[in-house]
Parts: C-alpha cells; sequence; structure tokens
C-alpha cells in the first residue's frame, strides 16, 4: 500500500507544484499587459496632445498668414515699370475752384457775315464745269457753275442785253445831238437816256460773268461748300438760290435750357461743348468765347430758353452740328476736383483708385457732383493730398479684375 500511495502523493505535489507556478506566471503576464496597455494611453494622450498642438500651432500660422492676405486684400500691386508702360499717371488732389454747371443740348450755328448764298443771275439750264460737293473748298470769284439758256427760246441773257443796249445807245446818242435844236424835247430825251442806263447796266451786269458755253456763277466769298441745292441739268430762274458757302471762321453756339433755370443764365460766363462725330469737349475759353446774349421769354410749344455764344472756330466744327452743352457760371471754392479720365464705373457706382506706395493702389468709392465734361466735382471719397490716379485708371482696373497688366504680389 505505501508503493501504491507514494507515487500518488508525488504526482499530487507536481501538479500543485505546476498549477501555482501557471498562475504566477498567468498573473505576471495579466500585470504586463496592464502596464503596457497604460504605457501605450500615455503614448496616445500624448501623441494626441503634441498633434492638437501642432493643429493649433498651425491654425495659429495660417491665421496669420489669413491675417496677412485681409490686410492686403482690397491692395492692388502693379510695379512702376508695369505702371509707367500702361501709361498711369498718378496726380496730388487739392482742393481748387470749380464752376457751377447746367448741362443742356443744343446746336452750332454759322456766324453772320460767314456765310452766304449763291443765287442765279439768269434763268437757264445748270451745269458744273468741276464736281460740286459739300465740304469742298472754294476761293472767291472761281466759277461754282454755268447757267445756260442757249438751247431755249429766249435765247443767252447776256447776248439779249448786248443787242438791247447797242440799240438803246444808239437812240441815245441820236436824241442828245437833237435836244439842243429843239427837235427832241427834254421830256423825250430823259426818256431815252433811262432806257439807255437801264441797258446799259443789265449788259455790264451780265457781260462780266458771259462765258462761251453760258453764264458763269461765281463764289461771292472763300470758304467751303456748306450746302448745294441744284444738281446737273437742272432748270433755275433768276434769283433762285443754288448754293450756301461758309466760311467758318467764327461760329455761334446756341443752347436750350430749360426755364427752371431762369434765374441762372445772368450768371452764365462760359461753356463746354462735345459734338456727336468727336469724344473731345471744347471750351470756349480756348476759342476766344464770349456770350451774346440769353433770351427772356420761352416759346409757347417748347418752354425753352436759348443763350448764344459766339467762338473762333479753330477746331474744324461743323456749322449745323447738335451739341451736349455745359453752361458754366459762378465759381465754387475749395472744391476736390478731379478729371474724368480718373472715375470708373461699375454697376451704377463711381470709383477712384489712389495710390498708397509705390507698386500699390487701392479701389476707392467717391460721390460726384457738377460735371463740366472735363472735370468733375467729388464730394466724397478723397481728401486733400490724396494720390489719385488721374490717367490709366482702367489699365489699374483691369490689373485688379483680370489680371490684364502682370503683376506681382507681396509674400507673407
Amino acid at each position: 500500500m505505501k508503493k501504491i500511495y507514494l507515487p500518488l502523493a508525488f504526482a499530487s505535489a507536481l501538479l500543485i507544484s505546476l498549477s501555482a507556478c501557471g498562475s504566477g506566471t498567468s498573473h505576471d503576464k495579466h500585470e504586463h499587459a496592464h502596464e503596457h496597455a497604460e504605457n501605450e494611453a500615455h503614448a496616445h494622450e500624448h501623441e494626441d496632445a503634441h498633434d492638437h498642438e501642432a493643429e493649433v500651432d498651425g491654425a495659429h500660422v495660417h491665421d496669420e498668414h489669413a491675417e496677412g492676405e485681409a490686410a492686403h486684400g482690397d491692395e492692388i500691386i502693379l510695379t512702376p515699370e508695369k505702371a509707367k508702360a500702361a501709361g498711369v499717371v498718378v496726380k496730388d488732389i487739392q482742393p481748387s475752384t470749380f464752376r457751377q454747371v447746367i448741362r443742356t443740348s443744343g446746336e452750332v450755328l454759322a456766324a453772320q457775315g460767314d456765310e452766304a448764298t449763291v443765287v442765279a443771275t439768269t434763268a437757264g439750264i445748270v451745269s458744273f464745269p468741276t464736281p460740286m460737293v459739300e465740304g469742298k473748298s472754294v476761293g472767291k470769284g472761281s466759277n461754282l457753275m454755268v447757267v445756260s439758256a442757249r438751247n431755249l427760246a429766249e435765247g443767252e441773257p447776256a447776248e439779249r442785253a448786248r443787242i438791247a443796249y447797242e440799240a438803246a445807245k444808239d437812240e441815245y446818242d441820236r436824241a442828245q445831238k437833237l435836244v439842243d435844236s429843239g427837235i427832241v424835247s427834254k421830256k423825250e430825251f430823259a426818256t431815252i437816256k433811262e432806257t439807255y442806263e437801264n441797258a446799259r447796266l443789265g449788259y455790264e451786269a451780265l457781260v462780266s460773268q458771259a462765258g462761251k458755253t453760258g453764264q458763269r456763277i461765281l463764289a461771292p466769298i472763300s470758304g467751303y461748300v456748306k450746302t448745294c441745292l441744284v444738281k446737273e441739268g437742272d432748270y433755275v430762274t433768276v434769283g433762285q438760290p443754288l448754293m450756301t458757302l461758309t466760311q467758318n471762321r467764327r461760329l455761334f453756339l446756341r443752347a436750350e435750357v430749360s426755364e427752371r433755370y431762369y434765374k441762372y443764365l445772368s450768371g452764365v460766363v462760359s461753356a463746354n461743348f462735345k459734338t456727336p462725330y468727336d469724344d473731345r469737349v471744347y471750351a470756349l475759353d480756348e476759342l476766344h468765347g464770349r456770350v451774346l446774349s440769353y433770351g427772356k421769354s420761352t416759346d409757347d410749344s417748347l418752354f425753352y430758353l436759348p443763350i448764344t455764344f459766339e467762338f473762333d472756330n479753330r477746331v474744324d466744327v461743323v456749322p449745323g452740328s447738335y451739341v451736349e452743352i455745359y453752361l458754366l457760371s459762378g465759381e465754387m471754392k475749395d472744391v476736390m476736383v478731379l478729371p474724368k479720365t480718373a472715375i470708373t464705373e461699375e454697376q451704377g457706382v463711381n470709383f477712384v483708385y489712389l495710390q498708397v506706395d509705390a507698386e500699390g493702389y487701392k479701389k476707392q468709392e467717391v460721390k460726384l457732383g457738377a460735371d463740366n465734361g472735363r472735370e468733375v466735382q467729388v464730394l466724397s471719397g478723397v481728401h486733400a493730398g490724396d494720390k489719385v490716379v488721374v490717367e490709366g485708371a482702367y489699365h489699374v482696373k483691369l490689373a485688379s479684375a483680370s489680371n490684364a497688366i502682370p503683376a506681382h504680389t507681396h509674400e507673407h
């Protein structure tokens, strides 16, 4: 029996020992695993904190960059070289004087004495020795056209006048010899003399302009053909208008003003005007212009008052043109004034461009007042000392909107 129980006891002891050893190992493994989990959690927390700090730092850097972009977001960068190439001109704006402006319309007219109407001296058929078109330059005494009655029943007027003159002269010479002897009474002689003098005047008037093909029509003044009222082959009568000539040296500017501006007309001293065929604005001050008169009553149907100026036509303005007129009256002092070339417009809002540094520009909204066609009053948006782009503003606008002019940007 002792031999049997001894191996069993040994086996039991061995199993208990193995069980205890296994239990210790599992506990150690559990503790190690727990410690590893804690370390990993701490490492993750450290990494998360580091990542969070990095994200915060990154956000801080991004915010600084965004703030830098915002600081320069409205600035247009244009190098001096590019600005010069684009024709950008900057001016230091200071208060100046500006005239009150009444904007209206009117017409350019030829001044009295600077136009002449050519009329027919005889009846007949019109022909032109040279083509005669409107705008053609003609000299005084030049042959404009010929009026001929050669193929008409009454014949050439100059020839008929010659025959009548010679007959009247013979009768006069005969009567002059007989009046002293009483054969021809003084009363009869006076009638004969009158007939002779009339025949002589008619003949001399015609013979001076008579030509081989007919009666020549000569230019009474030098100038330009304004209108030609007849064409080749037309039949004309004595005194009929044929052509209008103009010298265009002195012109009238007639403005039609609404009656609500009547109280301001006495203060109007000059005007600017703009023609439909030219974008240029003409100033009467530069053309020796002056006010001639202004109306004291209105037309019953139009309710407009006329005001008339006279000026030298040194700019080839066409008489008869309808123009846009800016009437200039009393002066306003200490006004901010800009040339119209400085103004740009976007959706009904007006802007200018200010130079903020050597290569930086800023768009500035402005409110405008009176406009004289060349310059405009600025009510708000610019101040004394501002450097405003007065020429090339459109190019600065393009550089801002579509990079039409290459420009570099600030580095942040």
